[in-house]
């Protein structure tokens, strides 16, 4: 009859939500490897893209969950009672795939924060290099610019020696911190 009819078409749209479902958990499998391997924006892009194809899949999927609970639900005669049990089956179909989507639209979630936790600590390491690089050169930039001055009377200007001290310095400052910052293990 008729409501067989209606059974087997909606039977028929829900299962294609199946194919579609496996395909976008192909292509999220996929942005998982390149997130792990090497995150770009281009990445980010795309799951953004994913991200809004789910919410459109679960759009179309949800008014029909909606429907398929009030055809198995209400007591009809336009469905039969053999029948009214397949429409049961494609409702629990239907919520299982509502259930896959959200379980998608989470671990693209998951996988933006991963990004952007990647995208922060290798912020965090060039920081770090930035950091040790200024520290290094902060000492040397002082007794430069000390040195540099343009007075007569600096005592270690006429040193024999005066020129190699402060290279000495330099050098041993420099060192220091060096071996300061490998104590430390902050490279």
């Amino acid at each position: 009859g008729g409501d067989y009819l209606l059974y087997s078409l909606l039977d028929a749209v829900v299962d294609r939500y199946f194919g579609v479902l496996e395909k976008m958990g192909e292509k999220i499998e996929l942005l998982e490897a390149k997130i792990i391997d090497d995150p770009t924006t281009q990445t980010v892009r795309d799951i953004h893209r994913l991200k809004r194809e789910m919410i459109f899949l679960r759009k179309s999927v949800w008014p029909l969950r909606d429907v398929l609970s009030v055809v198995y639900r209400a007591e009809s005669r336009l469905v039969s009672d053999a029948t009214r049990m397949y429409f049961r089956d494609i409702y629990d179909h239907i919520v299982q795939v509502i259930d896959v989507i959200e379980t998608c639209r989470d671990m693209l979630s998951s996988m933006l924060d991963i990004y952007l936790s990647a995208q922060a600590n290798r912020q965090n390491e060039v920081m770090k290099t930035l950091t040790i690089i200024a520290t290094l050169f902060m000492p040397l930039t002082f007794l430069v610019g000390v040195y540099g001055m343009n007075f007569d009377f600096m005592p270690e200007l006429h040193w024999k020696w005066g020129y190699a001290g402060v290279w000495g310095v330099m050098l041993l400052s420099t060192l220091g911190m060096l071996v300061y910052f490998k104590r430390k293990k902050w490279f």
